[in-house]
């Protein structure tokens, strides 16, 4: 399946939440979703019939699956793999969504969103303890660095972004060095770390039929 192009927005309003997928203009009040509250389509606003076990479980998946910017093919990937490990396969999967790249740069506040950071990483804006890094599902571990390229700390996005990090905050498994463009991955994220309202529990359960 190829990467949606349409709308964020529309994902949004499709899932009831607010899954931060435009940066600050999500803070604004210029935000879709706070503005039109209800599901996209001409019937959007009409009262739906009540959701069966399997539409509740697919919404679940459906907006973490969103909320990464993940086609359906990488994301079972990543649950197949988290379902291979020791552990509870739901929080597995969520740290290893948490540990992408393209994650972790938005976490630390050097991109207003995961889409831009899949993008900056892509275009070799990003060091990884020193090294170049242009994947963005590659996971990050405990004592990890990592920095703004030299050559790319003059964007002006980049700086807008880590001028607004205090407004959304960062994670305690990641310390953020703003003076320096750099961030270090302090440990690896638990579940208490995850603050939006995911289920994951749904998504195991439509998997594992």
């Amino acid at each position: 399946m190829a990467r949606y192009t349409g709308s964020v927005c529309r994902l949004c309003r499709r899932e009831n939440l607010k899954l931060f997928l435009k940066g600050d203009r999500c803070y604004s009040d210029k935000c879709a979703f706070d503005r039109r509250g209800f599901p996209p389509g001409d019937h959007g606003q009409r009262r739906g019939r009540k959701p069966s076990d399997y539409g509740i479980q697919l919404r679940e998946k459906q907006k973490v699956k969103r909320m990464y910017g993940l086609t359906e093919k990488q994301f079972r990937l990543f649950f197949d793999k988290a379902n291979r490990q020791q552990g509870i396969t739901g929080t597995n999967l969520l740290v290893m969504l948490e540990r992408r790249l393209d994650n972790v740069v938005y976490r630390m506040g050097f991109v207003n969103s995961r889409t831009q950071g899949r993008h900056f990483v892509r275009h070799n804006h990003f060091r990884v303890n020193g090294k170049k890094v242009n994947i963005p599902s590659f996971l990050v571990k405990t004592g990890d660095v990592v920095e703004v390229h030299e050559k790319s700390r003059s964007i002006q996005s980049i700086a807008d972004s880590l001028d607004a990090v205090v407004r959304r905050g960062v994670p305690q498994w990641l310390d953020l060095d703003k003076e320096n463009f750099k961030g270090i991955v302090k440990g690896m994220p638990v579940r208490e770390d995850l603050t939006m309202p995911i289920q994951e529990q749904l998504i195991v359960e439509l998997y594992t039929k």
